[in-house]
């Protein structure tokens, strides 16, 4: 875990847009149809594929397909690796001894 920086930086850039934690914020009460993101959020599809990729690739969202419609939901592992990097960067802060120079 301490050398993944990639895939630490994939996970944080997830959280770090207004428009992505919209997103979160919608999943978090359960699967939602894009074209209900769409409609919830007043975005344009575009918009949405671009931030929807991100999410993806981060793992913190999964996406389902039936039929023309993709669903997305949060996604646990994702979010738990998430959870596991801040959790060892709360660790190592609450051990730091201040040092004076």
């Amino acid at each position: 875990m301490h050398d993944d920086y990639p895939e630490q930086a994939l996970l944080m850039k997830a959280f770090c847009d207004e428009s992505r934690l919209a997103i979160l914020s919608k999943l978090k009460v359960g699967e939602r149809c894009g074209c209900a993101l769409l409609e919830e959020l007043v975005i344009s599809q575009s918009t949405l594929s671009h931030h929807m990729k991100i999410l993806l690739a981060s793992g913190v969202v999964q996406a389902r397909k039936a039929g023309k419609w993709v669903y997305y939901s949060l996604d646990h592992t994702g979010l738990m690796r998430a959870k596991q990097y801040l959790n060892a960067y709360t660790m190592a802060a609450e051990q730091i001894t201040l040092i004076e120079c």
